[in-house]
Parts: structure tokens; C-alpha cells; sequence
């Protein structure tokens, strides 16, 4: 197995951690669901955790709220254990998990786990942030599934929480809704306030995140801001139509990598030139030819590909 480079983030700003991991291990019988896991929060900010299904971001957040015991190792919010009433307070978490009430409306929802806080923010606030002021009197069980995403989202800000967990939250959402989503998300980090994101979406973190932790087998592979980790790929993507088997692009000089995209061809490439010069020596009708600097995504999939 490669090992693969963490990358510290590299930042002039002194912040603290609001949540940490250290050497934080997690066994489920003989599965290692994490392995000597290291991860910081830093106040204000937003980090994307992001990994392969089965990684191990389902377990972490699961730690960081409390809802279950490292095997090993430390886990503290706000440094005090998370599991503790004070700290769950000042913490609010937007799930894939769970089951929320049918039956009850959405304002009805709204109510109760603001309850659950000492200094809840006003529920018109709430369905304003979230986008619900039309739909206040409908019942749970009624709305689309991209209207349930809005209510869990509500529920997750209401307490007015100083750490905000987000697990997929635009999920079902149409485009104007998760950019919309996204506002908000960077209104609350104006606010002060500190988000952990999951997502699959890799252009949603590359969007919102200061800082991102790529997780794969239980342990974090890389670390750093969206630009750091994009640097871990190297060179340019260029996208054209060409008659060129795979094989035969493959052995250009400079080419990474080469896929097919429908009708056309995506290039990785460390010497963009180069490629390009191979390409138009090999096949002169070549067209639509498009070369983009790589991105979070190529940049994930390359990481995790080394570390398999």
C-alpha cells in the first residue's frame, strides 16, 4: 500500500481548535473503522471532511458529537468531552441519519429542539435562513424530499450552535437551492460560527471550505486548504474529441491519465504542451480541445487512488 503525504495547512493566522482527535482509534469487532486519528477544528472556519464511502467520516462525526466512544485515543469539543450537556448545547448537527416526526409541522418542529437550547435563535429567523416561511404549517411528512433538507438544516442552526456539523446537506436540492444553502452557510461562518461539512459534491467544498481533510481507510491521507490540496495534482486537464484509442494517448509524453467523457476525451497532463503537441502529431482533425488547471476532484481521486 502507498502512504500517502499529509499536508499541513499552511496559514499565517494563529486560531484555536474548538474540536480535536488525537491517536483516536475506533474497532467494531475486528473492523478498524479509524486508525490513530488525528483531526482539528479551528474556530470560524469550515472543514470538509471527505473521503470514499466507508472511509470513516460516518464514525468521526459520530465521535465528535458524542454519540460514541473512540476505543482509543482522545476526543474533545470546546476541550471538554463531547457527550457532556454543556458542550451539546453549543453544538447543532444536520444528520443522513435518524428519523424526524411525520406528523409534526415544521413550526412544531422548529419549537421543540430550539427547546433543547439556552439561547435559541428566534424561530421567523430560523425559517427566513432556511427558507421556510411558506411552509411553517406543513407537515413534515408532506414536504418534497428538498423541502426535508431545509427543515433538518433549520433544525441543525436553531439552537444558534457555535459548531455546526453538516453532513450532506444539499442532497436532493436543485442548483438555485444548494447555492442558496451555500449563503447561508457562509453567513453563519461571518457570524462566527465553526462548520465540519461531509460532502460529496467535491465542488461544494472546494466552494465553502478554509481547510479540507481527506479520509480513506480510517486515517486522514491529506490535509490542507482546497488550493494546497489541488497542488497534490499535478499539471492541467484537457478535454478534446479524438478518433486516438485510449493506448495510444496513454503513451504521449506527460499524459497522467486518460478517460473517457461521453463523446469526448479527458487528459491528465504534467506537460500540457507536450500532450497537446503528441496529440495534434498523432491526429490532426482533433477538436474541442479545452485545458483547465485540475481540481478538487481530480485531486481526490488521485489521492485516494495512491493510497489503495
Amino acid at each position: 500500500m502507498a502512504t500517502a503525504q499529509v499536508l499541513p495547512i499552511q496559514s499565517g493566522r494563529v486560531q484555536q481548535n474548538v474540536a480535536q482527535m488525537r491517536g483516536a482509534n475506533k474497532n467494531f469487532g475486528e473492523v478498524r473503522a479509524l486508525v490513530n486519528f488525528d483531526f482539528n477544528v479551528r474556530a470560524g472556519t469550515l472543514t470538509a471532511l471527505l473521503g470514499p464511502n466507508g472511509a470513516g467520516k460516518t464514525t468521526a462525526i459520530k465521535l465528535l458529537l458524542g454519540l460514541a466512544r473512540p476505543t482509543t485515543g482522545q476526543v474533545s469539543v470546546f476541550g471538554a468531552d463531547p457527550a457532556e450537556s454543556a458542550t451539546r448545547t453549543r453544538v447543532g448537527a444536520m444528520l443522513q441519519v435518524g428519523r424526524v416526526p411525520e406528523t409534526l409541522r415544521v413550526r412544531e418542529h422548529i419549537d421543540l429542539f430550539s427547546s433543547y437550547y439556552p439561547n435559541p435563535l428566534p424561530i421567523t429567523e430560523v425559517l427566513s435562513i432556511a427558507g421556510l416561511e411558506d411552509l411553517r404549517n406543513r407537515r413534515f411528512g408532506d414536504l418534497s424530499g428538498g423541502q426535508k433538507q431545509r427543515v433538518l438544516f433549520a433544525l441543525a442552526i436553531c439552537g444558534n450552535p457555535d459548531l455546526l456539523f453538516l453532513d450532506e446537506p444539499t442532497v436532493g436540492l436543485d442548483v438555485e437551492a444548494r447555492h442558496l444553502l451555500w449563503q447561508e452557510i457562509r453567513n453563519l461562518l461571518g457570524r462566527g460560527k465553526t462548520v465540519v461539512l461531509t460532502t460529496h459534491y467535491l465542488e461544494e467544498a472546494d466552494a465553502l471550505a478554509d481547510r479540507v481533510a481527506v479520509i480513506n481507510k480510517g486515517s486522514i491521507i491529506a490535509e490542507g486548504t482546497p488550493a494546497e490540496i489541488k497542488s497534490r495534482t499535478a499539471g492541467k486537464k484537457i478535454r478534446c474529441v479524438t478518433q486516438l484509442s485510449l493506448d495510444v494517448i496513454r503513451k504521449i509524453k506527460g499524459v497522467i491519465d486518460v478517460k473517457t467523457d461521453r463523446e469526448t476525451t479527458v487528459i491528465q497532463a504534467n506537460d500540457p504542451e507536450s500532450v497537446l503537441r503528441g496529440l495534434l502529431s498523432l491526429d490532426l482533425e482533433v477538436s474541442g480541445i479545452e485545458v483547465t488547471s485540475a481540481g478538487l476532484e481530480d485531486a481526490f481521486l488521485a489521492l485516494t487512488r495512491e493510497d489503495a
